[in-house]
């Protein structure tokens, strides 16, 4: 991840961080508490999105590879546990709450939400012969990505603000987006 102005993490008192992007690191915290191991298995989740950045053409399993080769450099997992700043976030939790009071069908049970950028999950919907897009594409979002318990190739996405909660439904790259819940909070 390059660390360009748009993607850096923020600081406890709002200020940019040089050292992490925003999808790690938010108000002075972690957005996740992983091992490395585990920030493997979730970033591999978007190597479409790497492949289509850098021309290359990995697998997931491909990525891992490269991942496990690159996150032993990085200042998160060469510091001890005991210096970094851990994720405990209260709006985290609620929202994590609040998204599973919904009762979605066939919806697993939320247990985790990380900071997306909107641009990266801002899916279009057609609403009265329209489409929309309901994101703010340069706004981050605590959310996920869970698959659809009994629908084979379908996900139930997820994205929450101090504002809305979304919850949509889709298939292989977005396709044939729907909305679930459109909720303000």
């Amino acid at each position: 991840m390059p660390l360009s102005p748009e993607v850096l993490g923020t600081n406890a008192d709002g200020s940019k961080s040089d050292e992490y992007c925003i999808y790690c690191y938010k108000d002075g915290a972690f957005t996740g508490d992983f091992t490395m191991d585990q920030m493997i298995e979730f970033c591999s989740k978007f190597v479409d999105e790497f492949n289509k950045n850098t021309g290359k053409s990995l697998t997931r399993e491909e990525y891992k590879v490269e991942l496990r080769k690159y996150f032993p450099a990085l200042k998160r997992w060469k510091s001890s546990d005991a210096e970094l700043p851990h994720a405990n976030s209260p709006m985290k939790q609620k929202y994590i709450e609040e998204v599973n009071a919904l009762g979605i069908k066939d919806m697993p049970t939320i247990d985790n939400l990380f900071v997306l950028q909107g641009s990266f999950i801002n899916q279009e919907y057609k609403i009265n012969g329209n489409s929309v897009k309901l994101l703010d594409d340069n706004a981050s979002y605590w959310g996920n990505q869970v698959e659809k318990l009994g629908a084979e190739g379908r996900c139930f996405g997820i994205a929450c603000d101090e504002h809305y909660i979304l919850v949509s439904e889709y298939g292989k790259d977005g396709a044939d987006a729907e909305i679930v819940v459109f909720k303000k909070r």
